[in-house]
């Protein structure tokens, strides 16, 4: 068969029946807020880091709904912890903790 310089990509889908919540469940945990987030973006319109990078909050919780921790790993290290995203979240989620955990859970599955 010719090749068409293209291929079939893996689905993006959620199926949350084979869905594994433990990561989630983890960070939730130490940090309850986390739970609060409804993904109204405030914290991406104000990451400095997401002006210069691909770091985005929203999409970094997307990802580890999803299980694609490999891009998680590769994605969260370039926040810098300024927490802006924290002043200017409605909810008042600790974001800089979150990314604080989410790099130390990765570290301890030795993902990164």
């Amino acid at each position: 068969m010719k090749d068409f310089g293209f291929g079939i990509k893996k689905s993006n889908v959620i199926d949350l029946d084979k869905t594994d919540w433990t990561f989630l469940r983890e960070i939730a945990a130490e940090e309850p807020s986390f739970l609060h987030c409804f993904f109204c973006g405030t914290c991406t319109a104000t990451c400095s880091a997401g002006k210069y990078t691909g770091f985005n909050l929203r999409r970094l919780q997307l990802l580890i709904r999803r299980g694609q921790f490999d891009e998680v790993a590769e994605r969260v290290s370039e926040c810098m912890l300024c927490g802006k995203c924290q002043w200017v979240c409605p909810k008042g989620v600790n974001t800089r903790h979150v990314v604080t955990l989410i790099n130390k859970k990765l570290h301890a599955r030795k993902i990164r």
